[in-house]
């Protein structure tokens, strides 16, 4: 299966560049994934789409500040460091720039040394393990130095953090946010539990699959990075009791869809579990675990869109995004939201 198929035009104007004032008051698509079926709606629409008994899933990872830059100690030079993935300890996987001034035994400072880094492994495509050096708090110091790493294509600045995580944001270690968790209030939040849907917590922390672009030309030859992931038992006991009932699970983002398929194609059944998922998903794959899908809408030709025109087909995603541009929805990570039922 060729990348370019999940090509589309996009011009940059509907590169949505800051987020809206009221999270929830982003446009909604809605799409009916067996009929092609379209709907414009507004995101606190979302509601009437939801039924008693369904089970909404979001994913609470939160967004660490974890965009450093910091100085070579031995050249002055500019690196900027970005944390993917605490693989044990104070050693963190990271993405630098540029990476070929960071080799084996490179140490970075950061502030005024209050942050150091010694580059204990070279990896490829830039990116390089590193043990942090510090007294005191890590993440805290983290806090301080630290900025939210912001998708390459938003231009503009953040003027609050916080807009670059969801409300419930709890499970501190992503490198950027479940983007699709956005649109919620915590009002929004309460109508959905009002109304007998279930509101479930699952972690997913996002990594450099975020920021890698498909490279490749064919779907089958790209590789997904790994990232982590955790279900509790209270989680898993609710999500097989609403498919035993015949309710719905509606997932919210493509990281709560890529944790629940896992789970789901690893053990046949919801189950507490923590580990780590590297699942690609693409048309042709047979779905297990979710019946709906609230989503953000994609880059061209990125492992997102191939997710989500497996869930629906990829023509009447296509579609559904002409519409989407037709209509001048805003677009990517601060873009406006849809819904596949």
């Amino acid at each position: 299966m060729k990348v370019e198929e999940f090509d589309f035009d996009l011009k940059e104007e509907y590169i949505a560049q800051t987020p809206l004032e009221q999270r929830d008051h982003s446009r909604l698509l809605v799409l009916d994934r067996k009929t092609g079926e379209i709907e414009h709606r507004h995101f606190t629409d979302i509601l009437e789409y939801l039924n008693e008994g369904d089970t909404l899933v979001l994913n609470d990872s939160k967004v660490l500040p974890a965009r450093l830059i910091g100085m070579k100690e031995d050249t002055q030079a500019t690196i900027e460091v970005l944390l993917l993935k605490n693989v044990e300890n104070d050693v963190w996987e990271t993405l630098v720039k540029p990476a070929r001034r960071v080799k084996k035994g490179t140490m970075v400072t950061f502030g005024n040394g209050e942050l150091k880094a010694r580059c204990i492994e070279e990896l490829e495509e830039g990116i390089r393990k590193f043990e942090f050096l510090y007294d005191g708090i890590f993440y805290e110091i983290l806090d301080h130095l630290g900025t939210m790493p912001l998708p390459p294509y938003i231009h503009e600045k953040l003027k609050d953090q916080n807009r670059y995580q969801t409300v419930y944001a709890k499970q501190v270690g992503s490198a950027a946010a479940p983007t699709a968790g956005l649109h919620f209030t915590e009002e929004l939040l309460d109508k959905i539990k009002k109304k007998g849907v279930h509101i479930a917590y699952i972690t997913l922390h996002v990594g450099l699959g975020t920021f890698r672009p498909v490279k490749v030309d064919t779907v089958e030859e790209h590789h997904m990075h790994q990232e982590y992931y955790c279900m509790t038992k209270e989680v898993a006991e609710l999500l097989n009791e609403t498919k035993t009932k015949g309710h719905r699970i509606i997932s919210v983002g493509t990281t709560s869809t890529r944790t629940l398929e896992t789970i789901m194609g690893k053990y046949h059944t919801f189950k507490a579990c923590s580990g780590w998922t590297d699942i690609f998903i693409y048309p042709g794959y047979k779905w297990k675990a979710i019946d709906g899908l609230i989503t953000n809408f994609h880059l061209p030709k990125s492992t997102l869109i191939m997710l989500v025109s497996s869930f629906a087909g990829k023509e009447k995603v296509l579609n559904a995004y002409q519409e989407a541009i037709k209509h001048k929805y805003r677009f990517f990570s601060f873009g406006d939201s849809m819904f596949i039922k």
